[in-house]
């Protein structure tokens, strides 16, 4: 194993970013024979993207959510690195010429997080109270349980921002469990959104390996996989693909997988979450796991988007 050349990891620069691709750099470097010397075979690169950069408007406002990936992306496709770590959540429904999902391993917590000093819960919470959130879905699911709440636009990593919660600029905020789970900080929670109820981000909670095309089935890249991970983050990115889901367009998924059969629940929100489309369905996966489950998304998410039409877009 000493002549294979070392795997360069790229990952965005935050903590969370660093933390994520750590784990991962030693699962590859245990793939690779290499566990005793981890940062050696399997350096990371830091990269700062464009959506790291631009910290006071949303995501929509500055080109969506491949802003997270761009950078990292291209110095994949220039050879600069050899892999890249992503949030699930942050990868757009396709891949640029040249590269592909290589792996996905096993998947976090899908859940939002509610986070308070004040209040246990979103119904907890006083008439009038700010949320703070820079997510659009997130947005569009309170205001439709909650049309009294002031949304309050909130982006920075996960320590900036708890910090303003701690200042008072917010009463609340929502966060993924994931993040505070491998951040070490399971504990800052009050309750969490129930995902069927309020489905999270597609592929929220699991992370992307990307590669480029040719290297897609190396050995190392193999051993990150989780089928059932794989099979669940399918379905949810398929109605992701069907809704042209971006920054744009308020909508979530999730889907569960026992034995051979999955179920999966679809629904975007206009914006101001006044109006509500979903739909549920299970199938049983056949041979071809992938495309049933990403097919089984596709015709949810299509029937959403015929039904709500313009009114699950973002005005411009």
């Amino acid at each position: 194993m000493s002549s294979q050349p070392p795997i360069r990891i790229g990952t965005r620069g935050s903590k969370l970013a660093l933390t994520q691709s750590g784990m991962m750099r030693a699962r590859i470097a245990t793939a690779l024979g290499a566990a005793d010397r981890a940062e050696e075979a399997a350096p990371l690169v830091a990269i700062t993207t464009t959506g790291d950069r631009i910290q006071d408007r949303r995501l929509l406002e500055i080109g969506g959510k491949g802003l997270f990936t761009k950078e990292i992306e291209e110095a994949l496709l220039e050879g600069r690195i050899d892999a890249a770590v992503h949030s699930m959540k942050d990868v757009p429904a396709e891949q640029p010429a040249g590269l592909a999902i290589a792996a996905i391993p096993e998947r976090e917590d899908p859940r939002d997080a509610f986070v308070s000093t004040l209040y246990g819960s979103l119904a907890e919470l006083p008439r009038g109270a700010r949320l703070g959130t820079a997510s659009l879905r997130r947005q569009a699911q309170a205001l439709h349980l909650r049309p009294d709440l002031e949304i309050i636009m909130l982006r920075g990593n996960v320590d900036t921002r708890l910090a303003k919660l701690a200042r008072g600029e917010a009463d609340a905020i929502l966060l993924a469990a994931s993040g505070l789970n491998r951040l070490g900080m399971g504990d800052v929670p009050r309750g969490f959104l129930d995902p069927v109820a309020a489905p999270p981000a597609p592929g929220q909670g699991a992370l992307a390996i990307q590669t480029r095309v040719e290297d897609v089935d190396a050995p190392w890249a193999v051993a990150l996989r989780c089928a059932a991970t794989t099979l669940a983050v399918a379905a949810e990115r398929g109605a992701l693909e069907a809704l042209e889901g971006s920054c744009k367009t308020a909508m979530g998924a999730f889907a569960r997988l026992d034995g051979d059969h999955l179920s999966l629940v679809v629904e975007a929100l206009s914006p101001d979450g006044v109006h509500r489309f979903r739909r549920e369905a299970e199938i049983r996966l056949g041979t071809d796991g992938q495309a049933g489950a990403r097919d089984l998304g596709r015709r949810l998410g299509e029937s959403i988007r015929v039904e709500g039409g313009d009114r699950l877009r973002l005005k411009d």
